[in-house]
């Protein structure tokens, strides 16, 4: 039985007050909670006081992005000592924002899921895509071609910690959310591509979250689903009682 796990993606939003703020409404309602895992993922200048407002709770703290490099002339940059110093555990990596805003690229995210992997942080990898891929009937090539990239050169024992957040990019923000049954085929393609990559038995624990405009609305329908093992949450995750109602779903 893989233990879920809902994860907030804030995304470019909440100062640090506001991060704090957040937690002394949010801890409450999740208190006794620990049938699934909790990741917040704030804004780099906002990670000190989620690490801080966290602190004895079951709820863990990450990062929305990191540089392969171990450090270096990368203006603008984080590297993973500098992540795992403060105490973040969890890293999102190749959201789809970063690769259609930053220019990331699948080769780009292989890198990225080394260094986290080498520092000891749990990798989130996003995957996902666009609307046109989807209306050309090639989602199933698109997902496969991404995790094989992101996959390269990993091996299963390294990558025991990882963590896949599929994205129907054309459901971010748009509102519009793939079916359960939608989303659940789409993370069949892509536990089928792991076990390719790291083995059936990987693939069988690897834990794969469902992101795009999940909502307190359609929690339940979404976590039912056998195939899908938690959710990475946007701008819902930004509310209190919505995330803590996402993660009660």
């Amino acid at each position: 039985m893989r233990k879920k796990i809902l994860a907030a993606n804030w995304k470019m939003y909440k100062t640090p007050d506001q991060a704090t703020a957040f937690f002394q409404e949010f801890l409450p309602l999740v208190q006794d909670h620990d049938r699934d895992e909790i990741v917040v993922c704030p804004n780099y200048i906002a990670l000190p006081a989620a690490i801080h407002a966290a602190k004895g709770s079951r709820v863990a703290i990450g990062a929305q992005n990191l540089h392969w490099e171990k450090e270096g002339a990368y203006t603008g940059e984080i590297c993973t000592s500098m992540l795992v110093a403060i105490g973040v555990t969890h890293v999102i990596i190749g959201h789809s924002e970063r690769r259609q805003y930053f220019c990331e690229t699948d080769d780009t995210v292989n890198l990225k899921l080394k260094s986290a992997l080498a520092a000891g942080l749990t990798p989130i990898v996003c995957v996902g895509e666009v609307l046109e891929e989807r209306e050309a009937n090639l989602t199933d090539d698109v997902l496969r071609r991404q995790c094989l990239r992101a996959f390269n050169k990993v091996s299963a024992k390294k990558a025991a910690s990882l963590v896949v957040a599929y994205e129907p990019v054309w459901a971010i923000g748009t509102g519009k959310t793939a079916t359960p049954e939608l989303a659940a085929d789409a993370h069949a393609i892509i536990r089928a591509e792991a076990a390719d990559s790291f083995g059936q038995e990987f693939a069988d624990n690897l834990r794969i979250l469902y992101g795009g405009s999940v909502k307190p609305e359609n929690a339940h329908a979404l976590m039912s689903e056998e195939e899908i093992d938690g959710a990475l949450v946007g701008g819902a995750s930004l509310d209190p009682k919505s995330f803590a109602a996402i993660v009660k779903y």
